[in-house]
């Protein structure tokens, strides 16, 4: 057992994207034979059909082929990468793209590769016989005819849905592994500053990205000195033995300060030990935008592209807003009479909670909740962290662990000062502290829900999780916002709300 466990340790990230393969190859099958079956039960003729297993050696071709070219759209669309996303939003806009190009795929190959008949007595020579040759090559016996278009259909939406289902629970799968450290990478920080902290809080909050955190290599700490929760191993001067007394398989070099030549010398050992490594760039906050690299003769140049939200987002961001706001406040409104009167019994005082709250381009709006707390606790300050603060009532402890407390938002949602999808909107005093990096903030509309609600990160302030927020303001897409509100209805079902 020691010696395969070693060899799943070693081997973890290689296996793991093996059984993805044939995971996902077993979901595309399914989501094929399920459409089948789903048409051939509700179609079913009556005189006497063929048996089951006749009727579906009609579609076995066409569903190899649906099998083959998703698999390969799951690659060409990166869903096979070691390297997740932030909260892996990005894999799951990938399983959408790569389904609906799938679909297209399947569509035109339907037409290429049907079956080839040439008349008794057609010229085939020169030019038209080399391409039945050609056709007669790739013939699968395609008939388009044969198949049905509603089985079709119906099989790339379940291939959607199935897969979407399939990675996240991977997605978890692989976190709980990571979290009970299976399959972790020990790594440390090369620069102790304030880069390297950040890169150890990261660490720290999220063990589930794999990453087992060493310590750091600093030249300007002692060895041994503790910086928060996590010792200083050595100075780059010892890389060699701290990265082998300590099993390293990666590092980051968090010196985005130091001297290039600095850098330059601590790539060049790393490249010798043969460590995989990652560097902080210089003005790394600049890379958090979307940028492009240009160049000049051959010095190369970091660019933004220029800003231009499409109108065709923004209408149909502004449609779904429009629809989920007014579909939640529908099945709701039951629920918003029981909270009032429990609200109304329990403490003196409004049942909603108003303040003012900082929107897009720093316009200031009255953000609706319910009330949570004591009427004279009801003031700009930290929000509670725990169920035992004594500023929260007991109904407000259930509204807030379930999120429930910011359901009166829709409203705002509705009225245009809120988005269903956005950054959290801040209170005025913290607004006032923003330095240029933070007020990029202000580019959205703020939402109900985001990257940040629906993080780890949650249990900290708004204002210390810039990177969600500008993450999110970077990748604005209508597909990204279905799959954030998703997400977020799983947080709300798993109770990890305000708390």
């Amino acid at each position: 057992m020691s010696s395969l466990g070693t060899f799943v340790r070693r081997n973890f990230e290689p296996l793991i994207l093996s059984i993805q393969v044939v995971v996902d190859l077993l979901v595309v099958v399914l989501a094929c034979v399920t459409a089948w079956a789903l048409r051939d039960s509700l179609l079913q003729a009556p005189e006497g059909p063929l048996d089951v297993a006749n009727r579906l050696e009609t579609y076995r071709e066409i569903f190899s082929i649906t099998a083959a070219v998703c698999l390969i759209a799951f690659h060409r669309f990166g869903m096979y990468s070691p390297i997740k996303s932030l909260l892996n939003v990005e894999e799951f806009k990938a399983v959408t793209k790569a389904t609906v190009t799938s679909f297209l795929v399947v569509l035109a190959l339907m037409v290429f590769l049907r079956g080839t008949t040439v008349a008794s007595g057609t010229e085939t020579s020169g030019l038209f016989s080399y391409l039945v040759r050609m056709h007669r090559a790739v013939d699968l016996s395609v008939h388009p005819d044969l198949y049905s278009r509603v089985v079709l259909v119906l099989a790339f939406v379940l291939i959607l849905v199935f897969t979407m289902v399939s990675r996240f629970v991977s997605f978890k799968v692989i976190q709980g592994l990571h979290r009970r450290g299976i399959g972790n990478r020990n790594v440390v920080v090369i620069g102790a500053g304030q880069t390297g902290q950040r890169l150890q809080r990261k660490f720290l909050l999220v063990p589930t990205l794999g990453l087992n955190f060493i310590g750091f290599v600093d030249d300007n700490e002692a060895e041994g000195t503790m910086i928060e929760r996590s010792r200083v191993l050595g100075s780059t001067r010892d890389l060699e033995r701290v990265l082998g007394q300590n099993k390293v398989g990666e590092v980051f070099v968090a010196l985005p300060d130091a001297p290039e030549e600095k850098v330059m010398a601590i790539i060049a050992e790393l490249e010798r030990l043969g460590i995989s490594y990652h560097v902080v760039p210089r003005f790394y906050h600049l890379m958090s935008y979307k940028v492009r690299i240009e160049n000049l003769d051959s010095i190369p140049l970091i660019a933004r592209p220029e800003r231009r939200e499409s109108l065709l987002y923004l209408g149909s961001k502004r449609l779904l807003d429009i629809v989920v706001a007014s579909v939640v406040l529908a099945l709701t409104s039951v629920f918003f009479l029981v909270s009032a009167v429990l609200i109304k019994r329990e403490s003196e005082g409004p049942v909603f909670f108003r303040q003012t709250r900082i929107g897009k381009d720093g316009r200031p709006f009255q953000m609706i909740k319910f009330r949570t707390m004591h009427v004279r606790d009801c003031k700009d300050a930290p929000a509670p962290k725990t169920e035992s603060d004594p500023r929260v009532t007991r109904v407000g402890r259930f509204l807030r662990r379930y999120s429930l407390d910011e359901l009166p938002n829709f409203w705002n949602v509705l009225r245009g000062d809120m988005s269903v999808v956005g950054p959290r909107p801040e209170m005025p005093f913290i607004v006032e502290t923003y330095g240029p990096l933070d007020r990029e903030r202000l580019r959205a509309k703020p939402g109900v829900t985001g990257l940040w609600q629906i993080s780890y990160a949650r249990q900290n302030a708004i204002h210390d999780n810039l990177d969600y927020d500008l993450y999110y303001i970077e990748h604005q897409s209508f597909l990204l916002d279905l799959v954030i509100i998703a997400l977020t209805g799983f947080a709300v079902a798993k109770g990890t709300g305000a708390y």
